[in-house]
């Protein structure tokens, strides 16, 4: 096993999965793929480009943002919210500035990718079971006897103390 690296290539596949799952991995990877169509469509040839001019400059920005965004819910996921915010309002807004946001595959693939970066919420980590030692110090020992009252329970009514005054 030393001498054909499974063993490693398990460990790094698994510490990969570990990581994946850890943040909103599905929606930034969407959110980049979105961004990178954006920006590609006016980084055409050079002689499209020339005839579209200056209007190709916001569609670069936007798809650079998106690409930001979708980098930073992977690198970052405690922004997730303004992360997946931003990504949909980007792709909305390229549907009217940069030619139908992509051809309208940048601009959906964006807003369901800013909608799975927004909607992601992290696993809670499971609780750690009760085992013999966190045991040993709660409870009564049986040399000692039972504990103290507790007192009367809520289900229990209570009878009203009195108390005699003090002269």
């Amino acid at each position: 096993m030393l001498l054909t690296g499974q063993g490693s290539w398990r460990r790094g596949w698994a510490a990969c999965r570990r990581w994946r799952k850890g943040r909103p991995f599905w929606g930034g990877l969407a959110a980049v793929v979105a961004g990178a169509e954006i920006c590609a469509i006016p980084l055409a040839p050079l002689k499209i480009m020339l005839q579209q001019g200056i209007a190709g400059i916001p569609s670069v920005l936007m798809g650079l943002v998106m690409i930001l965004m979708g980098l930073s819910a992977w690198f970052a996921p405690y922004y997730r919210g303004l992360a997946g915010i931003l990504t949909v309002l980007v792709a909305t807004a390229a549907l009217v500035i940069s030619n139908l946001g992509g051809f309208l595959f940048g601009t959906i693939v964006g807003i369901l990718g800013g909608g799975m970066i927004f909607a992601w919420q992290p696993r809670p980590l499971p609780e750690p079971e009760p085992g013999p030692q966190a045991d040993a110090g709660t409870g009564p020992r049986p040399e000692q006897g039972p504990g103290p009252d507790p007192g009367p329970s809520d289900s229990e009514p209570s009878a009203p103390s009195r108390t005699q005054p003090q002269s």
